[in-house]
């Protein structure tokens, strides 16, 4: 029974970065044992791609270092250190094992490739612990679905249809406080900007994004938004829009790094239309939550297709890589000035509108017809919700290669005129000295 107290669950944190409905938390709860928690700013994370583009820019950092300060907050108060290194896994968590007793490890299942090599090179170094590999960031668990992940449906409509009636979405986990004698000596500090290679910032004043990173903050957006201001009730008539920080609901930067899970926003938006109403614009938060945990599935069946050139579809485009578009379009200096204007906002805020994406991605394949994947990796650098699955996925949509059966372009042309009809979007980017 001695040996038993003196034995430590490790949880690795990783894009799970929350306490609320965290599976693997409540998980690491259930033998008995100390928890403790870490997380490693992974210096790989932090290179220069061959693309020339940093993995991870300034922008997400930030919101990144702001997740992780508030994280050790909120298990503060449930008397779970947290562990923070700037360094390796595969260095750093052997040596948190060995000095702690460490016999399990309960982390999140992530599946690409980087995180996969990564887990395994830790594996190598840790082969007496068990690991407990848990589905924490999906809204339909993979246990639940009726029908196998190899036959996902190549329609993202095929596969809402087989879920959203059929399906039960699971119950939100809860973790309780544990005892005060779980704590230990913890002296690690969490890097700054400057630690990792980057400049810091001030905000952009016209950001649409003006948040700042982890739980606190995604619940309490979430709060306002729906039930201060019940702008979830206009969802679908605004989430086109360009301008502002009410025009959607920005949760995906809080999912991206798991600050907030789909189920919590999901079981939210049930209590609202309990409280209040239901209509057409809260149906569709849920819709998009649906095609969020697609592209997940989409990368599950498929693995490391999605970073292909040929893409899930084994397409052969003619893909150019002519450095000079590709800086123009970096720069918001193309013959699109709705493209321009997009591009931009991206670059001085970190942030741009789901209508800007498909525009300026369907600019970047089908009008310049460049290698998608550099584009995808622009992306991957600069946007504060970056999300593999889904960034992977929507290229690869708008690109041709993927999920889209019509394999559509965009006039963006047309979609400045429909989207941003007086032009205020445009003169505020490309004209800012108007305001």
């Amino acid at each position: 029974m001695q040996e038993k107290q003196n034995k430590t669950n490790l949880v690795w944190f990783r894009n799970d970065l929350r306490i609320t409905d965290n599976t693997v938390l409540s998980e690491a709860y259930k033998n008995g044992n100390k928890v403790i928690g870490v997380y490693c700013f992974d210096p790989k994370y932090f290179e220069v791609n061959k693309h020339g583009f940093k993995i991870t820019e300034k922008y997400r950092a930030k919101f990144l270092i702001e997740t992780i300060q508030n994280l050790k907050q909120q298990l503060d108060h449930l008397n779970i250190d947290l562990l923070v290194y700037n360094d390796l896994p595969e260095t750093i968590i052997p040596q948190i094992c060995e000095a702690y007793n460490t016999s399990d490890i309960y982390l999140q299942n992530d599946w690409t490739k980087d995180e996969v090599a990564t887990e395994d090179a830790v594996k190598q170094k840790t082969k007496a612990i068990n690991f407990h590999s848990i589905y924490n960031q999906l809204l339909y668990h993979p246990d639940d679905i009726n029908f196998e992940i190899k036959k996902i449906p190549q329609v993202f409509t095929v596969f809402r249809k087989k879920l959203e009636k059929y399906v039960a979405i699971r119950e939100e986990t809860i973790n309780e406080v544990l005892p005060s004698s779980n704590r230990i000596e913890n002296n690690t500090e969490i890097p700054t900007l400057q630690v990792l290679g980057l400049e810091d910032f001030e905000m952009h004043p016209h950001s649409a994004f003006p948040f700042k990173g982890g739980e606190t903050e995604a619940l309490k957006r979430l709060d306002d938004y729906f039930f201060t201001t019940k702008k979830l009730g206009f969802y679908k008539k605004t989430r086109n829009g360009l301008i502002g920080i009410d025009y959607s609901s920005k949760f995906s930067s809080w999912l991206a790094n798991g600050s907030i899970s789909a189920r919590t926003i999901y079981w939210k938006v049930k209590q609202f239309e309990d409280e209040h109403f239901k209509n057409e614009s809260t149906y569709w938060l849920i819709f998009e939550l649906i095609w969020r945990d697609y592209f997940k599935y989409v990368s599950l069946k498929h693995g490391s297709k999605i970073f292909k050139l040929e893409g899930i579809l084994g397409k052969d485009y003619e893909w150019g890589t002519n450095k000079n578009q590709i800086k123009k379009w970096i720069n918001g200096e193309t013959q699109s000035d709705f493209v321009n204007a997009n591009m931009i906002e991206l670059k001085q805020t970190g942030w741009m509108s789901n209508r800007g994406r498909q525009n300026v991605a369907s600019y970047f394949a089908k009008e310049l017809k460049l290698d998608w994947r550099i584009g995808a990796a622009y992306f991957e650098s600069l946007l504060i919700d970056y999300d593999v699955h889904s960034n992977y996925g929507n290229w690869m949509y708008v690109a041709g290669v993927g999920n889209d059966p019509r394999d559509r372009k965009f006039n963006v042309q047309l979609q400045a005129e429909r989207y941003d009809t007086n032009g205020k979007f445009r003169k505020l980017w490309l004209q800012p000295n108007l305001f």
